[in-house]
């Protein structure tokens, strides 16, 4: 990005604060206090009011925060909300499972983990948060998509020899039986179980993932680990508002 651009995003951003602060101002005022030539301020004013973060207030010139501030605000805020709510639920899922227990949402085609729990067997392992994983190999990645929550992206690259690249018929059966699962899908010797968790109005919000190495997560264990993530998704989903 180039110093101007870099500036023109600060200024942005100051256009933003100062209105949070003062509540609505003239183009002229904010020019003056962003020390630029009203024409800046009037190209950055037309940047955010793209965006619906800004908006004109009845008198024309004097601009005020939009309700697009609002949206961003509330996204972040149910973001924070689901990561506390769930702590609890993933500890003790961790502790029973004796294996990670991550949190996943889906973001621009992927699913990215916001909270980690470490099992008791989990000595040392891969810090999930923050990470973007691929929808169609990873669990969490395919409960998302199984509910509508992502889209399968237009090419699916091929991680292990046992990444499925063909997934409407596992979709079908996570839907049907509630939970999906990977086999060495993302990594060789990795494996891990997921269940969807629903927001107020009933949409999948996020998943709630198990994962640990073949020989302890085996095939054998994931239906008994698919019901207690499918229990502990059900609790994170009532705690956030779904009741049905």
């Amino acid at each position: 990005m180039s110093n101007s651009s870099v500036q023109s995003v600060d200024r942005a951003i100051a256009i933003l604060e100062i209105l949070a602060r003062s509540g609505e101002s003239r183009v002229t005022d904010l020019a003056a206090e962003l020390a630029v030539h009203k024409s800046t301020a009037f190209r950055l004013l037309g940047a955010l009011e793209q965006g619906g973060l800004v908006e004109q207030s009845g008198e024309r010139g004097r601009y005020r925060l939009g309700f697009g501030v609002v949206r961003l605000a509330g996204a972040a805020t149910a973001q924070l909300d689901l990561s506390r709510e769930s702590r609890a639920v993933c500890e003790r899922l961790a502790e029973r499972i004796g294996e990670t227990v991550n949190l996943a949402v889906p973001r621009d085609g992927h699913a990215v983990n916001i909270s980690q729990v470490r099992g008791p067997a989990a000595i040392s392992g891969h810090n999930w948060v923050g990470q973007r994983t691929p929808v169609h190999a990873t669990s969490s990645g395919k409960v998302l998509l199984a509910f509508g929550a992502v889209a399968l992206p237009g090419t699916l690259e091929r991680y292990t020899p046992r990444t499925l690249l063909s997934l409407d018929e596992q979709l079908a059966e996570i839907r049907r039986r509630g939970y999906g699962y990977t086999v060495e899908e993302l990594e060789a010797g990795l494996n891990a179980v997921a269940a969807p968790v629903r927001g107020p109005d009933g949409s999948v919000v996020a998943a709630v993932s198990a994962s640990g190495p073949s020989y302890r997560l085996t095939p054998e264990r994931i239906p008994e680990v698919g019901e207690l993530l499918s229990e502990g998704a059900r609790e994170i989903s009532q705690r956030i508002g779904y009741y049905r």
